[in-house]
């Protein structure tokens, strides 16, 4: 058995010192301790490292290798690879902390969270959770910050003495204990909403839901549903101002039911007249019908598929999620001058999904990788015909009898990232069941994105839209209309689409610093982010008044969580440097915005 190695300088794979493949590129992003020196006999460059990837192999005696599993009990939390050991270490440095075991519990990418389980040393108090938490704050990012951290007597154990994982991820937490417990109505409902979107057993009336594991994306699902429960329309704001079950449920009690104008419900809409577009969708229309924007708004996603692949169950995966979704065989006319929806019949799924596949199998190593990059960047270039469709297409490049790589593109104007992440989940379900023979177990979608279109258009007309217009009309009055930024070039009269992105790394007392002003000001780690962009971007055009906008999810309604659809707004955000704020002062007024 080896551990397998790679080296991320120049790309190859390695395993008991022969190389095994090329390509591989390691993570520089994760501690020096999964760097290792490179052995002088594989003849590299002098001071080139290995990389720990914590997968385990078996080379046989035919020096073919065999995948077994994981060394290591390396998980993906929000998107980031986390690597429990390092969190544990930590925590038992701490005071009075003996032992320290960091488990992942939940399905899915939102449903994932770490919990962290301690033992305290013998003879010493037990160790306090909510210091640990605090502890761990000032020293990780955010999201290698478990949401609970649970102390107890002894920690389980299997048969031969190790720690029983299984065991923590089974067990339920946390206890509440002598925290108060929900007693009203209003509590106990709220209560259950917080289990639900965190994945925890109970909550305390009074427990933090930020300190708790909350996030952004967690709390915009959490107001989703309390707007379902108690019928009221709250903004997100308000979570962060009443954090707590209590002081949630006293704002609930004080709003009142029916004292706030809310939206109707959203609902399945009579197909028997035009179709809408969403206020969204009809933006992206209008560019392609002023300007030749190309696949500017093309969203595209290649991923590797290893091991056996069949690409006739694939096939009826995706069709299965084209039948399942409207929008995924949607196409827009104009008629009578007005952009309207058509959606072709679910019978006509396997049309709209068709798939190509391109054989590189039979090219030499270097040239099939640069000629599938090639296809990947054609794939994401090549535009849509709003008119005609469809407006997906996935295309399989097969580099070898087990090994591909799958193009999914799709038109901004039906899809977004919370999409791809639906899409992607539902297309492995469909293409297990389809391996087992039996049909996909997905819930049922009680509404389509055309009938939020429709459900938009109904609500925001009128007075409420006035409403909309002239609260958005004083929010941005005498805004400037562009950043005046030191461009090395003139503004171009059209836009080129052509750009770039460049990442820069903090070294750790930063990030750490940031959130602990974050958290004294009650504000999350974006608004202390925005704060530090638009005081960065302030200081180089020479503006008091920066205006930048971001995207947001704007799935406000629960039934929109499980659809494909454009749901994506792009958010304005004004930042007042006027009177030279202090850092800490502008973080607290962009939380106020």
């Amino acid at each position: 058995h080896h551990e397998v190695v790679g080296i991320g300088v120049v790309g190859e794979l390695y395993i008991g010192g022969v190389c095994l493949a090329r390509g591989y590129v390691g993570r520089p992003d994760l501690t020096a301790e999964r760097f290792v020196p490179a052995p002088g006999e594989l003849g590299l460059a002098p001071g080139a490292r290995l990389y720990r990837t914590g997968d385990l192999a078996y080379r046989r005696w035919d020096g073919v290798v065999e995948f077994l599993g994981r060394v290591d009990h390396q998980v993906k939390i929000r998107g980031f690879r986390v690597e429990p050991g390092e969190i544990e270490a930590v925590l038992a440095a701490g005071e009075g902390v003996k032992e320290a075991v960091v488990v992942v519990k939940g399905e899915g990418a939102a449903g994932k969270r770490l919990v962290a389980y301690v033992v305290g040393r013998d003879g010493a108090a037990r160790p306090n959770p909510g210091q640990l938490r605090s502890r761990l704050g000032g020293q990780l990012p955010d999201y290698m910050v478990p949401g609970v951290v649970v102390a107890l007597e002894r920690l389980p154990l299997t048969a031969n003495g190790k720690v029983d994982r299984a065991a923590l991820r089974a067990m339920a937490e946390p206890a509440v204990g002598e925290k108060r417990r929900p007693s009203r109505p209003g509590e106990e409902l709220l209560a259950a909403l917080w289990q639900e979107v965190l994945g925890i057993a109970e909550v305390g009336c009074d427990e933090d839901f930020f300190a708790l594991g909350g996030h952004s994306l967690i709390a915009t699902r959490l107001m989703a549903r309390v707007r379902a429960v108690f019928g009221v329309e709250l903004p997100l704001v308000a979570l962060f101002e009443a954090p707590t079950v209590a002081a949630l449920a006293r704002r609930l009690e004080e709003l009142g039911r029916g004292e706030e104008y809310r939206p109707p419900p959203l609902e399945a809409m009579a197909r028997d007249g035009e179709l809408p577009l969403s206020f969204a969708q009809q933006r992206l229309w209008l560019l392609e019908q002023l300007a030749a924007v190309g696949a500017a708004y093309n969203v595209a996603l290649a991923f590797s598929v290893e091991g056996g692949l069949s690409v006739p169950a694939l096939a009826g995966a995706l069709a299965a999620a084209v039948a399942r979704h409207e929008t995924l065989r949607t196409t827009f006319r104009e008629q009578e001058g007005r952009p309207v929806q058509v959606i072709a019949p679910a019978r006509a799924a396997r049309e709209w999904a068709r798939q190509a596949l391109v054989d590189l199998a039979g090219l030499g190593e270097a040239a099939r990788m640069v000629e599938a990059r090639r296809l990947a960047r054609e794939e994401a270039g090549r535009p849509f015909s709003l008119a005609r469709g469809p407006l997906l297409r996935l295309v399989l490049l097969r580099l070898g009898e087990r090994s591909h790589w799958a193009l999914l593109v799709l038109h901004h104007i039906i899809s977004d990232l919370w999409s791809l992440a639906v899409l992607l989940r539902e297309l492995v379900a469909c293409y297990e069941a389809a391996q087992a023979g039996r049909p996909a177990r997905l819930p049922a979608l009680p509404v389509q994105y055309v009938d939020y279109a429709a459900w938009q258009r109904g609500w925001l007309r009128g007075e409420v839209l006035a409403a909309e217009l002239q609260y958005w009309r004083e929010r941005l009055a005498g805004a400037p209309a562009v950043l005046e930024l030191p461009f090395d070039r003139g503004r171009p009269a059209v836009a080129s689409y052509r750009g770039a992105t460049v990442e820069a790394r903090w070294a750790p007392p930063a990030p750490a610093a940031l959130r602990a002003l974050c958290r004294r000001h009650g504000a999350t780690l974006f608004m202390g982010l925005w704060a530090l962009t638009a005081a960065l971007l302030a200081r180089l055009a020479g503006q008091q008044d920066v205006v930048v906008g971001t995207p947001v999810a704007n799935r406000e309604q629960l039934a929109t969580e499980g659809l494909i659809g454009f749901f994506l707004n792009t958010l304005v955000l004004r930042a007042d440097l006027h009177g030279e704020p202090v850092f800490a002062a502008l973080v607290e007024r962009l939380r106020r915005s």
